[in-house]
C-alpha cells in the first residue's frame, strides 16, 4: 500500500492518503503533549509502542464484535485503516475517579465509581475540549440524531466491557480512557483513532503505579518503560 500526500497532522499522528480512496495510513509520532498542548516533549519509540498496543487492542475488540477502522499494522510506526468522517466528540469512559473528575467535582482520587461514567467532550483544541451535553452536540451539528449519541454511549460501554476485564487479568486497572468514533463510507459509526497509554489511564493493581501518559503530565519519568510494560502484559 503506497503512502501518498499528507492529509492531516495531529498531536500524536500524521494521516496520509493511499492509492485506495477508502484507506488511509496513520504514522504514530514520538511527540508528547499534555494540557491541550501547553506541555510538550518527545520520547523516542513512543509512537511505535502506541501503534503496537493499539493494533493488539483493535484486534481484541474486533474479535468481540466491535467494529473499528483497523485494517493492519504496516510496520512499527504505521497503521493502515479505513477512511472515515471523524465525529468531533471525544467520548470519555471513567471507572475510577481521578484527573479532571476529581478536580471538578471533588470526588476523592482513586474512588471506584458506582457505575461506569460516560462523558462527552467537544473535540476542539482552540476551545480547550469543553464538556458537552446532548443538546450542545445537536445544536453544534456534531451528530444528526439523538440515536447517534445513544450509540456512542452504548459502544463506549461495550469497549469498556471488553477491555476492563482483559486488563484486570493482566494486573492492571483500566481507570479511564478516551475514545473517538467516525462514520465510514456507508454511514456506519465505528471506533477510530487509537487505544494506548496516551489516551488511557492504567494503574498497577498491586502497587498503584501509573503506566500511562500521567508519567509525562506529572513529571514522573520512565514513560517508555511504562508503555513497554503495558505492551508486554497485553502480549503475555
Amino acid at each position: 500500500m503506497e503512502k501518498r500526500e499528507l492529509l492531516y497532522e495531529g498531536k500524536a499522528k500524521r494521516l496520509f492518503l493511499t492509492d485506495d480512496e477508502n484507506l488511509v495510513i496513520s504514522e504514530f509520532k514520538d511527540d508528547l503533549t499534555a494540557f491541550n498542548g501547553a506541555q510538550k516533549s518527545s520520547e523516542a519509540g513512543k509512537g511505535a509502542l502506541n501503534n503496537k498496543i493499539s493494533t493488539e487492542l483493535f484486534k481484541l475488540l474486533e474479535k468481540n464484535g466491535i467494529k473499528t477502522h483497523f485494517v493492519k499494522m504496516l510496520d512499527d510506526n504505521h497503521m493502515l485503516h479505513t477512511k472515515v468522517d471523524v465525529i468531533l466528540i471525544e467520548v470519555i469512559v471513567r471507572n475510577i475517579a481521578t484527573g479532571s473528575l476529581t478536580r471538578n467535582l471533588g470526588i476523592k482520587d482513586g474512588t471506584v465509581l458506582p457505575f461506569t461514567l460516560v462523558e462527552f467532550d467537544y473535540k476542539d483544541d482552540d476551545l480547550g475540549d469543553p464538556k458537552l451535553n446532548d443538546q450542545h452536540a445537536l445544536i453544534l451539528g456534531l451528530v444528526e440524531y439523538q440515536d447517534e449519541l445513544d450509540k456512542l454511549r452504548r459502544m463506549a460501554r461495550e469497549v469498556n466491557d471488553v477491555l476492563r476485564p482483559f486488563f484486570a487479568a493482566k494486573g492492571l486497572n483500566l481507570v479511564d480512557f478516551k475514545l473517538e468514533f467516525g462514520k465510514d463510507k456507508n454511514g456506519n459509526i465505528i471506533l477510530v483513532d487509537e487505544i494506548s497509554p496516551d489516551n488511557c489511564r492504567f494503574w498497577d493493581m498491586e502497587s498503584g503505579e501509573k503506566l500511562d501518559k500521567d508519567r509525562f503530565r506529572e513529571g514522573l519519568g520512565g514513560l517508555k518503560v511504562a508503555y513497554e510494560e503495558v505492551l508486554n502484559r497485553i502480549l503475555g
